[in-house]
């Protein structure tokens, strides 16, 4: 491999902030070394920290694994511009931007597909539509959603510089202060990232946002319960979480052992109670009738096994999938999924009285 084969490859990597140039054009390629299967890039940043330095570190090493031979070694080290290289520093991030916020609440769910994202989302404008401040970090970095949900795909967050640091302003829309990771990456763009950039790069998500006085801050978090769980319970002061599963026996048996990670000795965070997505179904013709496809009362069950409080049962109702796909909350309305989710908001503010 020559040097001006890798400098090609990472010309793939856009800086979404940069108006879409280049990390080469923007002379951010301090130098490579190419050799016989292995490439190490430093990359140059200034001396304040780019709010997309984790996606930025991952995307070009990604570039070079998706170009380069097959087994090839790939390092990238940074430094800070006009200073001697040094060890990649780590993110010194404080809670000051948390400072004002009364409740931070995970949203969480032992696996994928149980519609997580969406009770988050409409949970959120539920809060904000009962007169609630409300924030919603999406801390699904490998799937972030809630652009699409909120229909502000394609829009860049703002930032500010205060001293030596640098701050982003959340979006807004229906009430709601939002922020995800997706508004700095192509909405086809993957994110190959290892577990410790995947973490760094949420704790900016949510530590480096001008959230200012919020009653509520949810964090839209990834299923599962790997390092990006126990990243987020340790250095983020979050006060408990909300468990959501469908009635299917497949999905709860996930979510036990989400229940059982968030009482573990280790994280010890209260479980404020679970929402059964997809209880049922209703046809729109035939409002009065419920067909329960995933089966039917699983949550209730699982709830009264734990001791965990039932929050609320949300109906499989397919205005609710047609306001996720056109950004537009299913609980903006006054139908009776829109109600849904204000009553399940209204039981989640009682229970943090």
């Amino acid at each position: 491999m020559k040097e001006n084969e890798v400098s090609g490859w990472l010309r793939e990597v856009e800086h979404p902030a940069k108006g879409d140039r280049n990390i080469v054009d923007l002379g951010m390629v301090e130098k490579i070394e190419a050799g016989e299967g292995s490439v190490t890039v430093t990359l140059a940043f200034s001396k304040h920290r780019d709010p997309l330095a984790e996606y930025l570190i991952g995307s070009a090493k990604a570039a070079i694994i998706r170009n380069a031979p097959e087994g090839t070694k790939v390092e990238i080290r940074t430094i800070i511009k006009d200073e001697a290289p040094k060890k990649k520093p780590g993110l010194d991030l404080g809670d000051e931007e948390l400072t004002n916020v009364r409740h931070i609440i995970g949203i969480a769910s032992g696996k994928g597909g149980v519609g997580k994202s969406t009770v988050s989302v409409n949970l959120a404008v539920s809060l904000a539509r009962l007169g609630y401040k409300v924030g919603l970090a999406d801390a699904d970095v490998y799937g972030p959603s809630v652009p699409k949900m909120t229909a502000t795909e394609g829009l860049m967050p703002d930032a500010i510089q205060e001293g030596e640091k640098e701050v982003i302003l959340p979006m807004e829309k229906y009430g709601v202060k939002w922020m995800s990771i997706g508004y700095f990456a192509k909405p086809e763009q993957a994110l190959i990232w290892r577990g410790p950039m995947a973490c760094n790069a949420l704790k900016q998500m949510i530590l480096q946002v001008r959230w200012e006085e919020l009653d509520f801050l949810l964090i839209d978090m990834p299923p599962g319960t790997g390092d990006i769980h126990i990243s987020l319970v340790h250095d983020i002061p979050m006060e408990g979480a909300v468990i959501v599963s469908t009635p299917q026996d497949v999905a709860l048996a996930d979510v036990e052992k989400g229940v059982n990670m968030f009482r573990n000795e280790s994280v010890n965070k209260p479980i404020f109670g679970l929402v059964e997505n997809m209880a049922w179904f209703t046809p729109a013709e035939h409002p009065d009738e419920r067909y329960y496809l995933f089966g039917k009362d699983g949550g209730v069950r699982m709830a009264e096994k734990y001791g965990i409080p039932l929050l609320g049962q949300i109906p499989i109702v397919q205005s609710i999938r047609e306001g996720g796909d056109c950004g537009e909350p299913a609980a903006l309305s006054t139908r009776p999924d829109g109600l849904a989710f204000v009553a399940l908001a209204e039981k989640l503010a009682q229970t943090l009285k």
